[in-house]
């Protein structure tokens, strides 16, 4: 007897293979970039050898002007009288020198050392031409001139250390000082110079 309800017969055909999913489009190419850019070159960051050039000199010229001024003394002065003595025995002189400063700056200044240098026009016997001293101690003054009246002659008030001269003010006053060389030597000499040192500027050197 016939079924009258066939089994249907399964399908030998294949199932059907999925579609592939599409293709990614090609990434655009982006801008290339140049690792020398990146961290920049002196032909890009520098200025250009002219203006380079020119700020240079003018840094210089700026420095030179600084250094000038400040390389100058503050104050301006003169040697108005030179006067010595011979020691006797001694080879020696004692000389009194009398001096004019002026503080010519925007401050004022307190004198903090002062010395005299003698520059001989001939040698002593070690081949010696120059002697320095630093200036003595005004209490010493009346001491030496009873020993020496004719030191007392051309002499006039002390100058002292510590002296203080506002901006545009003068002071003048005698130094005393003493020198391993004869009175004939010293009053042939080539020249003296008195040094003057303010406190925090540049020593003020009188020469005569």
């Amino acid at each position: 007897m016939v079924d009258d309800n066939p089994v249907p017969q399964a399908s030998t055909a294949s199932p059907e293979t999925p579609a592939a999913p599409p293709a990614a489009p090609a990434p655009e190419a982006g801008p290339t970039i140049n690792i020398g850019d990146e961290f920049g070159t002196a032909k890009r960051n520098l200025p250009p050898p002219k203006v380079l050039a020119i700020g240079l000199a003018l840094i210089l010229v700026i420095s030179a002007i600084v250094v000038f001024t400040q390389s100058r003394p503050g104050s301006s002065g003169s040697i108005d009288d030179v006067n010595a003595v011979e020691i006797p025995d001694q080879n020696s002189v004692l000389a009194t020198i009398t001096v004019t400063i002026q503080n010519n700056g925007k401050k004022a200044i307190w004198i903090h050392t002062m010395s005299a240098t003698l520059e001989t026009s001939t040698p002593d016997a070690s081949g010696k031409t120059e002697f320095t001293d630093e200036a003595g101690s005004p209490a010493d003054f009346e001491r030496y001139f009873q020993a020496f009246p004719a030191l007392k002659t051309h002499a006039t008030a002390p100058l002292q250390v510590e002296t203080k001269l506002q901006p545009g003010q003068k002071a003048s006053g005698t130094i005393m000082v003493s020198f391993p060389v004869t009175k004939d030597t010293f009053d042939k000499r080539k020249s003296i110079a008195v040094t003057l040192t303010p406190y925090d500027e540049i020593p003020l050197t009188l020469k005569k």
